[in-house]
Parts: structure tokens; C-alpha cells; sequence
């Protein structure tokens, strides 16, 4: 072979190898486990989050996302595939774990069609060793066959293309050891050893619960969790620099679902479905027309948005009938009016709630009103000191205000929330006369209606009693049951 040839033949695979990066670049999942927007970028006060301050300065920061689910199992089982659980019969918490149960024709992971395409898969849990991520899995669906390729950090350089999550591990319970939080020691250069940013007299938990110490404690806790959370994802961020493998990967962090606290998680307040949303595109890749660098996003986006547009970054058209819209690429659909959550039966706590959200209202409409905050649920009972410590005030007269509110035994069939002006959801305008609120009341309501028909809602249609009693059992081996609960049954 000539020296002509020879140079032809290495500039032609050269533009081959250039064509299929640009084609196919790495894709970082980190899915912060159940926080709201307590991040330094979104404003929050108490907490040290330097690493996704950064990673929002360098890429772009979304402030009106929401889960599909306020727990993690529906959540993760929709956006994974990228179909609402409430239209594949994942809706209920960790169903479908013992049975032949299948995802429906057409309806597969997002993993298997990354694969198609010719990536790696990897759910990351250590690196170098250390643990980063909890690898975990929690989805309605178990019978899909091989989910990854592999687990550790170090085989993602030499299997590229990759898509890579990330599961923290800090912003959670131990259950094992009841009631204790997987909480790193949260330490900082030039700063004291085991600092704490948040402590019990800087806090402002929120006014639905009373000012007390064991409510600041556990918000303390919480906010110093998200803060070493931070500290983990920095050690990832840096590593991705280090392994020369920034340029070409796309950074996403977001939230599952919402923070972890007792009105927060299994519940559709925005606390329990409002999370963070942080896009970085690699400098080595054309960016989307609708990408900016350090720009704010107040588009409603759903979490069942991100699996069309994480394929079309891996240059996979959005197959056809999968849910959600594309919102960053060269194919975006049109901007969502609004974004749809469900929450049904959580372990052994059966009930059936659904929300609508706008950039204004929330609606919400609970279809078991006799069912609320108050209702057992062992998990909550134990691992939360908060909830029984209201139950504790309440049946001594010592709660007022929002905190006793929370603790009424019924909720109202329907919910609106003005969340501008009153963020904290605590104001229900659902019987208010005033024009703007009837007509976002009537309109949502009728959102909903046609949402639950469109998408099959099957939340429609209760579990047999054989299916739940497994779960009160199970929870209660785990968890005990209350004193007030056996006196009151």
C-alpha cells in the first residue's frame, strides 16, 4: 500500500471515529435520593453544595421539575422506561417482585435500548474501592432480563460509549439500623473536622411542624446529608476530569423524588415531588440550539421527560407512543402546560392520590379523604421521629396553627395551591370564590380527567386484599406496630 493510500485510509477512519462520537456521547446519571431543591445554586440556606454549584454554572439549572411518583420504586419504574407506572401497572410500591408480571409489548428500560446502540451500561457502586453509590435498583419490574453491564467506575473509560447512574447514598434512612441516616462525616479544607453546616439553632423547618428540638435535629441532619452528598458527587465530578472523559460525557443530576421528611416522600406536596434538575453538555460536542451555558430553565418538565431526551442524545428517536416530551435537543416537543404525579398504595399504607402541576397551581385530588398524614404506616413511624412526636403533642394539646392541621384525621377530596405565594402548601384555595382560583380549579380538574383517561390510569383499580396483607406483615416484622395503632385496632 502506498504512502497516498495509507493516508487516505487513516483521515477516512479518523472522520469515522470523529463521526460516531459526535453520534454517540457518554451519558452520567447522578439521581440525588430524595431531596427537594436544597441545593446552594437553588438558593438554600445551611448547606455546602460547591460541587453542583459549579456543575449548574457550567450547564444549565431546571427549577420547575417533578417526579411522576413521591417514592422512589413507582418513580424510578416510569422514568426509567419512560412510561407513566400509573399506565404499566407499576404504580404500586415495590409490586410485582415475586410475580411473572412483564412490562408491556413495546415498553422496554432505557438500558436495553442504550445497548442497541452500542453502549455500556453501568449502575456505579465504588470507585477505586470506595463506595459512591448505592446501586440500586427498587423497580416494579424485575423480569426484563440483564439491566447493566457492570458496577465499578474503572470500566467505564475503556467501554465507550457509556451510560453511567449514579445512585447517592446520604439523603436516606438506615433501615437496618432503624433509626440512624447513611450520612458521610461532611468535612471541608480550612474547616473543622466533622463540621456540620446546619445545626439545631440555625434551622427554619417549615411551619407545618412545631418548633421543636427533635424537628430541627432531623432537619439539621437532613440539610448536613445533602451537604455531603455534595462531597461525594465533587469526588465523581473531579474523577470524570482526571479519566479525560468531561468532554464527551453528558452530566445529569436530578432528584427521584422529594425530600426525605415526614409531609415530604409518599406524599404529592411539592415536597414530595418537586426535585433539582441539572444539565452539563461536554465542550466536545455540538450543544443543543436550546442549551446555554449557566441559564435558568422555568419550564415544567417532568421526570418522565428525561428517557426520550436522554435517547435523543444518544441519537435514538423517541419510540413511538413512550410518554413525555423532549426538552433539550435538536427535537423538542411542545412545552408542557402541565406535570402529572400519582401515589398509591406505599408498602402496607393504601391510598390513591393524584396531582397536577403548573407553574402557578398545584392541584391535588385525594380519593380516600379519610386517609391521611395520620395513617399508619410502620416505616414512617419508626424512622421519622417527627410523626410520632406530633401524635405525642397533638394528644396533649400542644400543637396549633399548620401543625395541628396536619394531624386532622381527613384531608380534603381536593386540593389548590397557590405556590407562589404560599410555598409551603398550606392554604387550600379549592373552595375559594375568587374568579382565578375557580377557573385554575376547573381547569386542572378537568387536566386530571382526561389525563387518567388518556394514559389508562389504572390506579383505578384496587389491589385484591391477598396482595396487601403480605406487605402489613412484612412491615411489621421489620418495623413493630405502634401502641396507638393496636389500641385503636
Amino acid at each position: 500500500m502506498n504512502k497516498k493510500i495509507l493516508i487516505n485510509c487513516l483521515f477516512s477512519f479518523i472522520v469515522c471515529a470523529i463521526g460516531f462520537s459526535k453520534e454517540s456521547p457518554n451519558i452520567l446519571w447522578i439521581v440525588g435520593e430524595n431531596l427537594k431543591l436544597d441545593l446552594g445554586c437553588y438558593g438554600a440556606r445551611n448547606v455546602k453544595t460547591p460541587s453542583l454549584d459549579k456543575l449548574a454554572k457550567e450547564g444549565e439549572r431546571y427549577t420547575k421539575v417533578f417526579s411522576t411518583s413521591p417514592v422512589c420504586a413507582p418513580s424510578r419504574s416510569a422514568f426509567f422506561v419512560g412510561m407513566y407506572q400509573t399506565t404499566t401497572d407499576t404504580h404500586n410500591m415495590r409490586s410485582h417482585r415475586e410475580d411473572d408480571y412483564r412490562l408491556p409489548d413495546g415498553v422496554r428500560p432505557i438500558t436495553h435500548r442504550l445497548k442497541d446502540k452500542g453502549y455500556f451500561t453501568a449502575n456505579l457502586k465504588t470507585m477505586n474501592g470506595e463506595e459512591i453509590g448505592s446501586g440500586k435498583l427498587d423497580l416494579n419490574f424485575v423480569n426484563e432480563g440483564k439491566l447493566y453491564d457492570g458496577s465499578k467506575w474503572e470500566e467505564l473509560k475503556n467501554n465507550q460509549p457509556f451510560f453511567a447512574q449514579m445512585n447517592t447514598l446520604e439523603c436516606e434512612y438506615d433501615i437496618y439500623d432503624r433509626n440512624t441516616w447513611r450520612q458521610p462525616r461532611v468535612e471541608w479544607k480550612g474547616e473543622k473536622h466533622h463540621e456540620k453546616i446546619a445545626t439545631v439553632k440555625n434551622v427554619n423547618p417549615p411551619p407545618y411542624y412545631p418548633d421543636h428540638p427533635v424537628v430541627r435535629k432531623e432537619w439539621a441532619r437532613y440539610l448536613n446529608s445533602v451537604s455531603g452528598m455534595d462531597k461525594t458527587i465533587g469526588k465523581v465530578l473531579r474523577r470524570l476530569e482526571k479519566d479525560g472523559l468531561a468532554d464527551n460525557t453528558i452530566v445529569m443530576f436530578f432528584g427521584d423524588n422529594g425530600r426525605i421528611e415526614p409531609r415530604g416522600i409518599h406524599w404529592c406536596y411539592d415536597t414530595g415531588l418537586h426535585v433539582p434538575m441539572i444539565i452539563r453538555w461536554p465542550k466536545g460536542f455540538s450543544a443543543p440550539a436550546n442549551y446555554k451555558v449557566g441559564s435558568v430553565k422555568d419550564e415544567v418538565v417532568s421526570l418522565i421527560d428525561i428517557t426520550p431526551t436522554m435517547l435523543g442524545f444518544a441519537g435514538i428517536s423517541k419510540p413511538f407512543g413512550m410518554h413525555g416530551r423532549i426538552f433539550l435537543g435538536d427535537r423538542v416537543g411542545p412545552e408542557r402546560t402541565y406535570a402529572f404525579s400519582a401515589r398509591d398504595r406505599v408498602d402496607e399504607t393504601v391510598n390513591r392520590v393524584r396531582s397536577v402541576r403548573g407553574k402557578k397551581y398545584h392541584y391535588l385530588r385525594n380519593y380516600y379523604p379519610s386517609r391521611h398524614f395520620t395513617s399508619l404506616n410502620r416505616y414512617k413511624e419508626k424512622c421519622f421521629p417527627i410523626k410520632p412526636l406530633m401524635r405525642e403533642l397533638m394528644a396533649a394539646g400542644k400543637l396549633k396553627g399548620p401543625a395541628a392541621d396536619l394531624m386532622s384525621p381527613s384531608i380534603a377530596p381536593e386540593q389548590l395551591f397557590d405556590t407562589e405565594v404560599d410555598p409551603h402548601e398550606i392554604n387550600n384555595l379549592a373552595n375559594s370564590k375568587k374568579p382565578e382560583h375557580r377557573e385554575a380549579l376547573l381547569r386542572m380538574r378537568a387536566a386530571l380527567a382526561t389525563w387518567i383517561v388518556e394514559t389508562q390510569d389504572q390506579g383505578e383499580f384496587p389491589e385484591p386484599e391477598h396482595i396487601v396483607a403480605p406487605f402489613d406483615k412484612e412491615m411489621h416484622d421489620w418495623f413493630g406496630t405502634p401502641d396507638w395503632y393496636r389500641k385503636q385496632n
